[in-house]
């Protein structure tokens, strides 16, 4: 039996993939992201100026415009400076470190959380699932953006600040999708056959009800991070996120917020390019995700 259902598996998966790479919307997506994580993991390499370090900063190369050579003739600034000096497309592939790491890291962290949540609440069910279930509504009922400001106005700046708040603020969203699709889960005859069985209730849960609800969990994770993503730069743009001298996107755009009028738009636009170009990669691939595992949105 377990032979059986291991290939059944392995072959649901592999349907999967292949209706994934179907779309060639979803394709483009996955090479997109894929190209943006790259460059993160490779930045110190592929980089010529490190952006964090003062040591090789020069005031005098501060917003020179794309296609600039350095005042010490060095190399050139292929999208120009910002106001530090700092090589624009260096500060730019290290931003992306700091906000897929801001991103992926809550929203692991908050499904890890939120799922085991909402297991405990359709598994305990009665008082304990309506103390948590009122706790989730209460959490969504606020905005987000709110929320988060008022928690980093008490916690302050910096990288793991930020992502505790997204996963204070994230969790919720998992914990309900998981409690409801356990209490589905809950009612079929699998469930029944195990317990008739004898086998504990907890490896139920983890063996059984969870693989079941890994699906929309999935779907919703591949959102998230976009969502933090965007959230993290918000925060940063105000002032409220990551400190200046570990610049993320949304601070690179900030920076570059007060030169526009001078007409200086690459110090805010080329940050912008990036931010939006990972966005949009991970939701495009969050999206063909959501619809391969969700057969009733297929055509």
């Amino acid at each position: 039996m377990s032979a059986v259902k291991s290939y059944d598996e392995r072959s649901i998966w592999w349907r999967v993939a292949a209706d994934f790479l179907r779309s060639r919307i979803a394709v483009g997506g996955l090479v997109l992201l894929g190209l943006v994580v790259l460059a993160a993991l490779l930045a110190p390499w592929i980089t010529p100026q490190n952006p964090y370090d003062l040591m090789q900063l020069d005031v005098l190369d501060a917003r020179l415009p794309p296609g600039s050579q350095s005042s010490e003739g060095g190399y050139t600034y292929w999208l120009g400076t910002d106001g530090q000096g700092r090589d624009l497309y260096s500060a730019i592939v290290y931003g992306l470190r700091i906000s897929l790491t801001v991103g992926v890291g809550s929203a692991l962290i908050a499904a890890v959380v939120g799922t085991l949540i909402g297991l405990v609440a359709a598994y305990a069910g009665g008082k304990v699932d309506a103390l948590l279930m009122r706790l989730v509504d209460l959490l969504l009922s606020f905005p987000t953006i709110l929320m988060a400001l008022m928690i980093l106005a008490y916690l302050g700046k910096g990288v793991g600040n930020v992502m505790l708040t997204l996963v204070l603020l994230e969790w919720a969203y998992y914990a309900r999708t998981a409690r409801g699709q356990a209490l589905v889960e809950a009612r079929r005859e699998y469930v029944d056959a195990a317990q008739g069985q004898g086998i504990p209730r907890w490896r139920i849960v983890t063996g059984h009800i969870l693989p079941n609800c890994l699906p929309p969990l999935l779907v919703i994770g591949a959102l998230q991070i976009a969502r933090a993503i965007t959230l993290e730069a918000t925060l940063s743009f105000l002032g409220l996120g990551v400190p200046i001298t570990e610049p993320s996107l949304g601070l690179l755009i900030s920076n570059g917020y007060q030169y526009l009028l001078s007409n200086e738009y690459w110090i805010s636009f080329f940050p912008g390019v990036a931010l939006l170009a990972a966005i949009v990669a991970i939701n495009l691939v969050g999206d063909q995700l959501r619809d391969v595992l969700n057969p009733r949105l297929q055509k």
